[in-house]
């Protein structure tokens, strides 16, 4: 039906008196306007809950001990309520927007009442004492409650919850459904950081990849490895290293202090500056990667450290030595040093570091190993100092 044959009014018709006596009758218990619908061959209902009742509406059953058939889902992870607590509070408290995904439940359909109103509207009534069992949600549930009931209320007191009510009372099928529901992929870092809010490390990033010419159009921001096929050399998280180190010597430092267009205006002239003067780099960073040839970019990946994430975690600690906080800037006379060494994999540099070899490899081409651990990194970076003189 278009626009034109709806009946024509001013103020669309309110529901309200409709459904008023509704809220009247079953006053003394909780009451949710629902819309139904069917999925799996069972019939669900979604309702939102205002946050107040979630401490009291929703119960999680993890397993607890060796007995998965102790509980509904799995045991709580600790910490995950916390780290949820933590991202709406900094949110929050900066008065930027924040989402938590839909919680979805269980309950005898028994133990409840559906009053249907017509074309998938319904009231859902959920006397006091029951409680719907978390099949998906026991930390995001975790967290709102220490926050609704802790000093921090007023931060999220305000706020309402989806809730997709599953009406089921079997429950070898409450545990079925919580490991159809946990049988999503992990996102990849490169993902995570690319869909990552424009500020700190971040936003660094993301100027850095589009700026620096050595990086854009060779770098894979959604996978968590770069395919030569496609003539890319990095990915966002390789980059994100390599950012955070520049600027903190912290290779996990979000840069939460650090202006974006201030920080990425330094640190995209500085390596623009290195991969223009190195000899190691100079072809790949001219040549767009259209121009590049499959061979060329397998050849610099496999030969030269700053083909690989190490080599831009290194380079980013070295760089982290020449910056000047008070003048955000690189020192340009020590970026031409750091363009001088050799990068290979060959240097003496990295040997026995972070790149061993193999003197019985029976593949020639195989013989070196190149690790990015802790421990050799940081004897691979301290043997570049002294190298050049900055230790």
């Amino acid at each position: 039906m278009t626009d034109d044959l709806l009946p024509q009014s001013e103020t669309p018709p309110r529901l309200d008196p409709v459904l008023e006596p509704y809220f009247a009758k079953h006053h003394r218990e909780k009451c949710y306007p629902g819309l139904i619908f069917r999925q799996g061959k069972r019939q669900m209902v979604q309702i939102n809950v205002p946050a107040d009742d979630l401490p009291t509406l929703l119960q999680a059953k993890p397993s607890s001990d060796n007995d998965p058939d102790s509980g509904k889902n799995r045991p709580e992870v600790k910490g995950h309520a916390e780290e949820i607590k933590e991202y709406i509070l900094k949110r929050a408290s900066n008065g930027k927007p924040w989402i938590l995904g839909t919680l979805t439940a269980n309950v005898d359909p028994s133990k409840i009442r559906i009053v249907e109103l017509g074309r998938g509207i319904c009231l859902v009534v959920i006397p006091r004492g029951v409680k719907l069992d978390i099949t998906d949600g026991q930390h995001r549930k975790s967290a709102i409650q220490d926050l609704i009931i802790g000093k921090s209320g007023e931060v999220i007191g305000d706020n309402d919850f989806p809730i997709t009510i599953v009406l089921e009372p079997d429950f070898n099928q409450c545990q079925t459904d919580f490991r159809d529901m946990a049988q999503t992929k992990q996102l990849d870092k490169s993902l995570l950081l690319s869909f990552g809010e424009f500020e700190g490390r971040v936003g660094i990033t993301k100027r850095v990849i589009d700026e620096v010419f050595m990086f854009r159009g060779k770098t894979e921001k959604i996978k968590s490895s770069p395919a030569s096929k496609k003539k890319l050399i990095y990915t966002t998280n390789y980059l994100a290293k390599l950012v955070s180190c520049a600027f903190a010597g912290d290779a996990n430092n979000e840069l939460r202090e650090y202006g974006v267009k201030e920080a990425s205006d330094a640190l995209i002239n500085a390596l623009n500056q290195f991969f223009g003067e190195c000899t190691q780099t100079r072809h790949i960073f001219e040549t767009s990667a259209e121009d590049l040839t499959v061979d060329e970019i397998d050849t610099f990946k496999n030969e030269n450290l700053l083909g690989r994430s190490v080599g831009m975690e290194i380079l980013g600690q070295l760089l982290y030595c020449i910056y000047d906080k008070t003048d955000s800037c690189f020192d340009p006379n020590k970026v031409s040093k750091l363009a001088l060494i050799n990068w290979s994999r060959e240097s003496p540099l990295w040997r026995d570091n972070v790149v061993s070899i193999d003197p019985n490899a029976k593949n020639p081409a195989k013989r070196y190993k190149i690790t990015a651990s802790g421990n050799p990194v940081r004897i691979a970076i301290n043997q570049a100092k002294t190298n050049l003189g900055w230790m």
